[in-house]
């Protein structure tokens, strides 16, 4: 098997007490996605489906609620145990987006909420999906939307180049957060995969900050590689990072707090029967 750098990267992040920080902050908004999500992938009674990249267990949780024999994957073992203690109800077990661990046509639907911008071979990981899926059972996937319109995101990105930071040499060469934002290369993602009927869609909402000091601490608890990103710099460079990215936002400042835009990628295809 290659060498993986960055998914070595990301699952040694992913164990590093970033699940509770996770949980805590950027989770309310990732969650907004779920139920489009499941609505895009049909997710109903009785259905057999997996949830890939689990993390604390909020689409699992939530594709039970609508009544589906559910397992939530993740290779992180912190985000399981928070998975477990927040959703008895679904079945969890530790594994790898590259090589599930079921075999051909286990499940009617798989979907993965925010998986997208963490693997360093995506492609071969929608292939694993699609073969785990039944034939005519459908695949749903989710990531950020072009940093324009996901500021939350987007302004780390502005604000890192706006500081001068350097990229610390030990980062591993990642793909880009935002590489499957355009509709065209979502959709040749699916079909490249051998999915059919690909269908793109954006989500786009507001989330709604009472402190930026404890949002910008969820940021860097709650994320890998932005948090390296900006916790190798120098002291005085990370907080040139933090004052500009206050000002970036500073336009979406309301009374009571600030209201960020948010936009959310939304694919899905169907298994051809």
């Amino acid at each position: 098997m290659m060498a993986d750098p960055f998914g070595e990267f990301e699952k040694d992040g992913w164990n590093a007490g970033r699940a509770e920080p996770y949980h805590h902050g950027i989770a309310a908004i990732t969650t907004r996605a779920i139920d489009p999500l499941l609505d895009a992938a049909g997710v109903a009674t009785g259905m057999r489906v997996l949830d890939i990249a689990t993390g604390p267990g909020y689409v699992a949780a939530r594709a039970a609620e609508r009544g589906a024999d559910t397992v939530g994957i993740d290779f992180s073992p912190e985000m399981l145990e928070l998975a477990g203690r927040l959703h008895p109800e679904p079945e969890f077990r530790e594994g790898d987006a590259n090589a599930l661990p079921f075999e051909d046509e286990s499940f009617d639907v798989v979907v993965a909420n925010f998986l997208m911008p963490h693997l360093s071979d995506l492609p071969g990981a929608v292939r694993e999906a699609v073969r785990v899926t039944r034939a005519g059972g459908r695949v749903g996937l989710t990531t950020w939307d072009a940093p324009q319109r996901t500021r939350f995101v987007g302004a780390v990105i502005d604000a890192l180049a706006g500081a001068g930071a350097s990229m610390p040499d030990d980062l591993p060469a990642g793909p880009s957060i935002f590489q499957y934002s355009p509709d065209r290369e979502f959709m040749k993602l699916l079909l490249d995969a051998g999915l059919s009927e690909p269908i793109v869609e954006r989500i786009s909402f507001t989330h709604h900050i009472d402190d930026l000091d404890d949002f910008w601490a969820d940021v860097l608890g709650g994320t890998v590689r932005t948090t390296v990103m900006i916790t190798s710099q120098p002291p005085e460079t990370q907080a040139e990072i933090r004052r500009r990215y206050g000002e970036l936002l500073e336009p979406y400042r309301t009374d009571d707090g600030w209201d960020i835009p948010c936009s959310v990628k939304l694919g899905s295809a169907q298994k051809p029967a």
